[in-house]
Formats: C-alpha cells, structure tokens, sequence
C-alpha cells in the first residue's frame, strides 16, 4: 500500500519505519526541515534502539522516505496517517492546533479518495470533528480512522510489529477491511469499533496502566511500614490471571510523554461531561508524591539538612532504552535539590542533551560516566534503571562514594548484591534491606 505518516516524532517515524518493512512504499512527513535533512543524511532525531538501522535498510530498498512536501505526499499515497504531536495545555487537556493544521492541509492536497487515519492521541470526538473541517475544504471523498498506538519507548520497534492487539475505530466498513489487511501480517488481534470507542480504548489504556504503577507504589509505601518486601508481593500478585505481572514495579513514579499527559486530558474530557474521575486524580497524585521519597529518604539521613551536600544521581531519562525526560521524576528531584543548595552531579548514557534542555545546563555538575558522577559524593541517588548502573561493582563503587549511602529508587540491587558492603541502601518498600543485612523488624500489635 502506498502510506503517508504525518510527524516524525516518536510514534510517527516508528510506525512509518515499520509499515515500510512490512512492504509498504511509505513517505514520512514533517514541516522541521532539520528534522527532514536529519533522517535523509541517515540520522535518527530519537534514540531508540535499532530504529536507525530499520530506517536505512528500508531507504536502501526504496520503501521508505522523508519529506517536508505534505500536498505531494498526500498525493502520492492512498493512506494518510496522523502522528503529529497533541501536547498538553496548561489546563491538562490536549492541544489539537498541530493537527487541526495537518487535517486542513491534507484536505486541500487531497486528489482523489483517502482513507485519514488518526494515530496522535486525542480526546472523545476529535475524529469527527476532523472529518467535518476536512470535509469544509474539500470534495474529494475520505474516510476516517481511529488508528491509536500503544508501542513503549525503548521497545517500540517490537511492539509495533508484534502488537498485542490492532484497535480500528470506523464507521465505514470498507475502510475498516482495509486498515485491518495492512496490519493483518502483525497480528490476528485485531479489534474493530465505532470511532469514539477506538479513542477512549488508548485513554483507558494508559490510565489503568499508570493507575496499576500508582497502586503498587501505595503498596510500596505500607509495605516499608509493616516489613513487607514489595517485590515479593508484586510477585505473588502477579501469578493472579486477573491481575497479571506487567507495571507492579515499584520505584518513583511514571513519566514520560504519554501517562502523565493522557491521564490528565482523561480527567479533563470527564470534567467536560459534568464526571469527577476521582479515581484518576488520585493517581496522579500518588505517582506525583512518589518522587520526592527519594528526598524525604535523603532528609532522614542527612537530619542536620541537605544543603552543602553533594549528591550524585544516575539516570535522567523517565525510563531506560530511551532519550525521552519529559515529565521524567529526575527533572522535579533534581530541582528540589539544587533550590535547597544541594551541589548535584548528574549522568545519563543517552538523556542528558535532551535533559538540559529541559532543565538547563546551569546548577549542575554535567558527568560523562557513573563513576565519575560518584566520586567524592555524600550520598548516590539511582533514578533510571540503565543495565549501566545495575552492572555495576558496588564494592569499587563504596570506595569512590564520600559516604557509601545508595538510595536505590528503581529496586534494581538485591540482598546478594549488598552483602559484603558498608552501603547504607535504601530502596522502594523493601525496608529489610539496609546495609546488606536483613533488620528485624518490630511486631505488630493491632
């Protein structure tokens, strides 16, 4: 099939890559002539692993392009893929300008029939209102699609080609047959609704699954009150059907550019239909006070006060495998620390361009490797979980340590790492760990 993906940001440069692999000619669209200039000399403006190697392979076999030339590739192509930005406003809710732009753009390049697929995440209804802005500027005949994505950063090339499900949200039922043949080689998992229903499945999505990340982490907490290991109970939960394993990880929160910004815009869509999602907001705050354990856990071995302290902290990035520090737990702890003059020594393998960006690059002491970050510091903080930083030897890493204090906010150590030690180790609801001994904890008397 002839494909045009508009954006090249995460989902749109993934999902445009993999639809060429699968056989597909497909020209991938965006209006930042860098960003374009980027991948037509080989480049990947995202670090996501194996993604510049899929993207060239696919140029090299004439399937895959980029250009900055929307009406030509419109033109070209009988499927036209949404994948623009929709980031959050200062109210929560999503920002529907860049695609509205992109919607009125195609309508005027358009030639002949199209079938419009959204991908970008967007609220309950933003399909057909789009339809209709499309339909004010053209003649031309068009289907729309809800398309939502589900793919994770630092895995995205596998969830793309091996989903566990395809969501088609359609009113037109030849349309859906041929959305459903396109990604038919992916899986048999593919599901059929009506537009909205397609939208609010990739906002439920996200909201259970951050809902599930607030949950154990509440569990984390009690767990670090009564002497309960929150990675053994996460484990027994796991084995329950109706539960399942995935996100009963507990460490300091989620962030990243899709749980933080679609469960605000699904409080917001609630509040617009007159409902209090008081689940969902809940959640959110859980996941925002989860962060700052990593400082209520410095402040109580440093009770004389953190200021003057130097502390070194790993990781940047919301999670590993990827670039991406939007919303990322090291942005607020970071700033914590350095307002209540904490002299902070930073490291990230991939994220630290992208994160002082975000955050500056004043304030902070910017390293090139774990040890160096470590060296001479009061205390080490553990905020990404790189295999970096789990492959570490924790004996060298105590003699370099001013003090050999570890807070371990992604449970990445375990009891065999720690023992033989001097580390005073804190990590999330595993409170029998400390300095690689196991404590007894006091009895319970209710």
């Amino acid at each position: 099939m002839n494909i045009t993906v508009i954006g090249t940001g995460y989902v749109g440069l993934v999902s445009g890559v993999c639809f060429a692999e699968l056989g597909n000619k497909v020209i991938c669209v965006d209006n930042d002539p860098g960003k374009i200039d980027t991948l037509n000399s080989g480049g990947i403006p995202i670090y996501e692993p194996g993604l510049k190697e899929l993207a060239a392979a696919n140029r090299m076999a004439g399937k895959l392009s980029f250009t900055t030339d929307l009406p030509g590739a419109v033109r070209q192509s009988d499927i036209i893929i949404l994948a623009v930005g929709t980031p959050p406003l200062p109210s929560g809710e999503a920002n529907l300008a860049f695609i509205d732009q992109a919607a009125l753009e195609i309508a005027e390049a358009m030639n002949g029939y199209k079938i419009i697929a959204v991908k970008s995440t967007v609220p309950v209804g933003t399909n057909e209102r789009l339809a209709n802005l499309i339909r004010s500027r053209t003649d031309k005949r068009f289907d729309s699609i809800s398309l939502p994505e589900f793919l994770r950063e630092g895995s995205a090339i596998k969830d793309t080609l091996h989903p566990d499900r395809i969501i088609i949200g359609a009113d037109c039922q030849s349309a859906a047959d041929t959305m459903a043949l396109l990604h038919k080689p992916l899986t048999e998992q593919i599901v059929v609704t009506d537009i909205r229903s397609a939208e609010m499945i990739k906002y439920a999505s996200n909201a259970f699954l951050a809902t599930k990340i607030s949950f154990i982490n509440e569990i984390a907490n009690i767990c670090e009150k009564v002497g309960a290991d929150v990675t053994q109970v996460a484990e027994g939960m796991g084995y329950d059907k109706r539960i399942g394993s995935s996100f009963l990880k507990a460490g300091i929160g989620y962030g990243g550019s899709c749980f933080p910004k679609d469960t605000r815009a699904l409080i917001q869509i609630a509040g617009h239909v007159d409902y209090e999602f008081k689940l969902l907001r809940s959640v959110v705050e859980v996941n925002q006070d989860q962060r700052f354990n990593v400082i209520r856990k410095l402040e109580t071995i440093f009770d004389g006060g953190l200021h003057g302290k130097t502390i070194a902290i790993w990781g940047l990035a919301f999670k590993p495998n990827t670039d991406d520090v939007r919303d990322s737990p090291a942005l607020e702890i970071i700033q914590h620390l350095v307002d209540n003059g904490v002299k902070v020594k930073a490291y990230d393998p991939i994220a630290i361009d992208n994160f002082q960006a975000l955050f500056g690059k004043e304030g902070v002491a910017w390293c090139d490797n774990a040890m160096d970050t470590a060296q001479g510091a009061d205390a080490l903080c553990l905020l990404t979980e790189w295999d970096e930083f789990s492959g570490v030897d924790l004996k060298q890493l105590q003699t370099v340590l001013k003090r050999p204090i570890l807070i371990d906010g992604r449970n990445v150590f375990k009891e065999e790492n720690l023992l033989g030690t001097d580390f005073i180790y804190y990590s999330v609801g595993r409170p029998s760990l400390n300095q690689g001994v196991k404590q007894q904890m006091p009895v319970l008397l209710f």
